[in-house]
């Protein structure tokens, strides 16, 4: 939990200091360590006092001292004298996708705005657009983005709400014992977003439940009860950067199998198997499946399906599109799983914008059991991210080839993540992308555009014979930044022509492909790949997020290009090379 708060305030600070004009040296500092934080699955307080934070590269002796005076007090002096230097509306309004902190900066020192109330009366009196560097277009931009924050309140990303659920199951583990615990809802489906946390504790009714219920409306971590009763309680509870519903239910062992089944859902799914149920004159809900009065399943719930005559059906897939008849008919996919992957090839090192070199990912792959890696550093106009130039892209090919000759047990694939430009042409030439065994064509600006306009360009990127995959195609950031409005019937359909993969990007802020753009690759036999995006070493743990997000569009190892071994990658790759 302290990470997540140390990183939110560095980036904060980051944010008011670019408000403010400050120093650059310092904003990009303050970023580099918010990242470097944000992605230590080990908690800062235990490597500060271990001394290994300070050995850490880019944690610097400033930070360092600000990161022990947090663990310390509970607060930074400098984050608390930057928030008094502005007015306290001006970061929620970093919230809105397409601002910024430089957009923050001009809507506040030339309009003095101050709100997000403040900014869409700006917008409607035609004085965003006014200002210098901005125009209609990029008013009409912000006033979508503030429409989409509005529309997303009151929903988190998965991530957000995986840490939420095992802060409560960790609590509930040391109260309960032995005791059956389980997610259920739209979380245990893998929804990219969550309302709010369904947890099931099996196995205990009576007075036992009502203490358990008790327990977790008291613990520490509850910032507010919404209700306690005997068997449920509901509260809003604090991870350390936000507030999340959760809700836990104490249900009999007989009835834990029933309970599973209904409360993940979908409501849908859910309505589907009633109706089978019906027709079989059978009742089905969340304390069993009833003959008459006699409960014939509910214990288990893969009883539950059987007993309606189906296959049982993984949670990913129940969304009410399709599962069900596919269950009956016993032609259920064998959906990937995370032991399948057998390498990541969306990876980004000290080059670009990553925290670490690649002899340090090359290790964390190893320790997953990869085979293979592959280093993609983003290209010369991404100068946000410190993209490599032609010269320095191909000194890192001579390096890998280099590492390749005395790495044992691990295949460097040569790679890099190059702009789509505006016109649809890559950000290199050929003749370099050539040397290249892997490449990924991502579109970072211009996404605003018309659907017509993004379409067309990433139809001609997938045009060039050297462009193996589109990352991140959509290129939304979820909660933030709306989908560019591509045609995906027109990309995917092209993708085929072209022998081009597409990307589920594992990143839970993208997810992208989405799920049922993903199942629509897959129908027109379109090749996934599923890459975390890792900026340092501990990213590379995020392929779940994506193997999950490739399941729900009901992806088979088969349809997934990084479980081949690294021979068949290359193969594959080539034979859009050769023609």
């Amino acid at each position: 939990m302290t990470n997540k708060i140390l990183r939110a305030i560095f980036d904060q600070m980051a944010d008011i200091m670019e408000i403010l004009g400050e120093d650059r040296f310092r904003i990009n500092s303050y970023r580099k360590v918010a990242r470097i934080i944000g992605d230590i699955p080990t908690d800062v307080e235990n490597l500060l006092a271990e001394g290994r934070l300070a050995k850490m590269p880019g944690i610097g002796k400033s930070s360092l001292a600000k990161i022990e005076e947090f663990v310390k007090t509970g607060e930074i002096a400098v984050h608390r004298e930057l928030l008094g230097k502005i007015p306290p509306g001006l970061p929620e309004l970093l919230t809105i996708g397409g601002v910024g902190p430089k957009g923050v900066k001009a809507v506040y020192d030339q309009l003095n705005v101050t709100s997000i109330a403040e900014l869409k009366a700006a917008i409607e009196t035609g004085a965003v657009a006014g200002l210098a560097g901005f125009g209609d277009k990029k008013a009409a931009a912000i006033a979508r983005g503030i429409a989409f924050l509005e529309k997303s309140t009151g929903r988190i990303r998965i991530d957000q709400a995986f840490e939420a659920a095992e802060i409560v199951r960790g609590f509930l583990r040391d109260v309960c014992g032995m005791l059956r615990i389980r997610t259920a809802g739209s979380l245990r489906r893998w929804a990219e977003t969550i309302g709010d946390v369904d947890i099931l504790v099996g196995g205990v009714g009576g007075e036992a439940a009502g203490g358990i219920i008790q327990a977790f409306t008291n613990a520490g971590f509850v910032r507010d009860v919404l209700a306690s009763g005997p068997t449920k309680g509901s509260a809003i509870i604090d991870t350390g950067t936000i507030g999340v519903h959760v809700d836990v239910r104490a249900v009999p062992e007989e009835s834990f199998g029933a309970a599973a089944q209904y409360f993940t859902g979908s409501k849908e799914h859910n309505v589907r198997l009633r109706e089978i149920a019906v027709k079989a004159k059978l009742k089905l809900n969340e304390y069993g499946l009833f003959k008459g009065k006699e409960m014939i399943a509910g214990v288990v719930e893969e009883e539950i399906y059987h007993k309606l005559g189906l296959d049982y059906v993984d949670p990913l897939l129940r969304e009410d599109s399709g599962e069900v008849r596919a269950a009956r008919e016993n032609c259920l996919p064998e959906l990937i799983q995370l032991g399948d992957i057998r390498g990541d090839l969306h990876l980004h090192t000290i080059a670009s914008d990553g925290d670490c070199d690649i002899p340090e990912l090359v290790e964390a792959a190893r320790a997953l059991g990869y085979e293979y890696i592959c280093i993609t550093d983003h290209s010369k106009s991404s100068a946000i991210a410190n993209g490599l130039s032609a010269r320095r892209l191909a000194q890192q090919i001579r390096q890998i080839r280099k590492l390749n000759e005395t790495v044992k047990g691990m295949t460097i694939f040569t790679g890099c993540e190059v702009d789509i430009l505006a016109n649809g042409k890559m950000d290199f030439e050929d003749e370099l992308l050539a040397e290249l065994d892997f490449v990924i064509a991502s579109a970072h600006s211009g996404m605003a555009s018309p659907r017509e306009k993004v379409t067309t360009r990433t139809l001609k990127a997938m045009d060039n014979p050297y462009v193996t995959c589109i990352g991140h195609p959509t290129g939304r950031l979820i909660g933030q930044r709306e989908a560019m409005d591509l045609d995906m019937e027109a990309v995917i359909e092209h993708a085929a022509q072209t022998h081009t993969a597409l990307e589920v990007n594992a990143n839970p802020w993208r997810l992208d492909l989405k799920d049922t753009h993903g199942r629509m690759a897959i129908e027109a036999g379109v090749k996934l790949v599923i890459g975390t995006d890792a900026h340092s070493s501990d990213g590379l743990g995020l392929m779940g997020f994506g193997v999950a997000t490739a399941g729900r569009g009901w992806a088979t190892k088969t349809d997934v290009l990084n479980t081949l071994s690294a021979a068949k990658v290359k193969s594959w790759i080539n034979i859009k090379r050769t023609g």
